[in-house]
């Protein structure tokens, strides 16, 4: 990794599009099939708004936004909790917003805070992510 981060850095938020095709490529990829992520009327009969984004696959998103924040730092821990739905419309897609700020460098690690949108609503409970830092 070449970039230094410095506690208190604001990054630049990252927005992604997902469209249903993400949604049906993603199931492919994960093996997650679950019909909420792709079925309108199956999506509803559950009491969702729509059909929704994966977790993991929005959790992935994050995971892309940091990587282009630190260069393809190693990433030794990245979590959050899921407490919204990502409604993924059937035309369009639903943008996905990931802002961060460098909370903290310490022990050759960054830890960085994070934000993870969607229409303004917060999508990602105390989301995450902690890389190794070259500034160590």
């Amino acid at each position: 990794m070449s970039i230094v981060l410095t506690a208190g850095d604001v990054l630049e938020p990252k927005a992604f599009t997902v469209t249903r095709a993400d949604l049906v490529a993603y199931a492919d990829a994960s093996g997650d099939h679950n019909p909420i992520h792709q079925d309108e009327e199956v999506a509803r009969s559950v009491g969702l708004p729509g059909v929704i984004a994966h977790g993991m696959y929005t959790l992935a998103l994050v995971g892309r936004a940091v990587a282009d924040w630190t260069d393809g730092a190693e990433v030794v821990d990245l979590g959050a909790k899921f407490t919204s739905p990502v409604v993924v419309p059937a035309e369009g897609g639903a943008e996905v917003v990931v802002a961060g700020t460098v909370k903290s460098i310490a022990d050759g690690m960054a830890t960085l805070a994070l934000e993870v949108t969607c229409e303004g609503q917060k999508v990602l409970g105390m989301p995450k992510a902690v890389v190794k830092h070259a500034g160590a």
